[in-house]
């Protein structure tokens, strides 16, 4: 499978491990938001590699020294409500100076579409960089709709990361954002008639809050 370049599939044995144990049904709510968080935490390591740095100065218990630390301000991480919260736990274990802006979307079961309910981010999102989580990139309309509402805002400098894409919604959302690296466990080969990824794993939101 030939994917456009800002798609990343994280190959990782750890990460492939967890999304193994994601995709079985019979793992439980309480395991499923368990493993959720830490592949968000992986795959956040993953997108963050290329955060600037500057050099300061500090003192060890030995002697003086120049250290890196990162540039700027830090992180803004921003789930798409519901699912996209697991996953962005997982994130702010890594960051936990990260600010947190969340975007409510739900998908019209008729047209497929992304409806914006709930949107608040930090007013400096300009300012810095910014990584948005969602579990599934299935037709990427919600992907797409979440990028679009932050770039309006002011954002800039934008990733995003997901569990499981479709090839169909990880080519739609590089079209649409092809300055937005994705950064994924794996991308599944199609959708079903209903926009759920195939073989997939489920409603991530379902699964990880125990409901239907």
């Amino acid at each position: 499978m030939s994917l456009p370049h800002s798609i990343h599939v994280v190959t990782h044995p750890l990460v492939q491990h967890k999304l193994t144990k994601l995709r079985d049904k019979a793992t439980s709510s309480t395991n499923f938001r368990r493993l959720l968080r830490e592949i968000g935490l992986l795959l956040g390591y993953d997108a963050t590699r290329d955060l600037p740095m500057v050099q300061t100065r500090i003192e060890t218990p030995i002697e003086a020294m120049e250290a890196p630390m990162l540039d700027g301000k830090k992180l803004v991480v921003v789930p798409i409500l519901r699912a996209g919260l697991g996953l962005a736990e997982g994130v702010t274990d890594l960051v936990p100076l990260a600010r947190v802006g969340h975007v409510g979307l739900y998908r019209d079961p008729r047209t497929l579409q992304a409806v914006e309910y709930y949107l608040k981010i930090p007013q400096d999102i300009s300012d810095r960089d910014v990584i948005v989580c969602d579990p599934m990139l299935a037709t990427a309309h919600s992907a797409i709709a979440a990028v679009d509402r932050l770039k309006e805002s002011g954002a800039k400098r934008i990733k995003f990361i997901c569990v499981l894409g479709s090839e169909q919604g990880a080519r739609t959302f590089a079209e649409v954002h092809p300055d937005v690296p994705v950064f994924a466990a794996a991308i599944d080969a199609k959708l079903n008639d209903h926009g759920y990824i195939v073989p997939g794993l489920g409603d991530a939101g379902d699964r990880l809050f125990g409901t239907k």
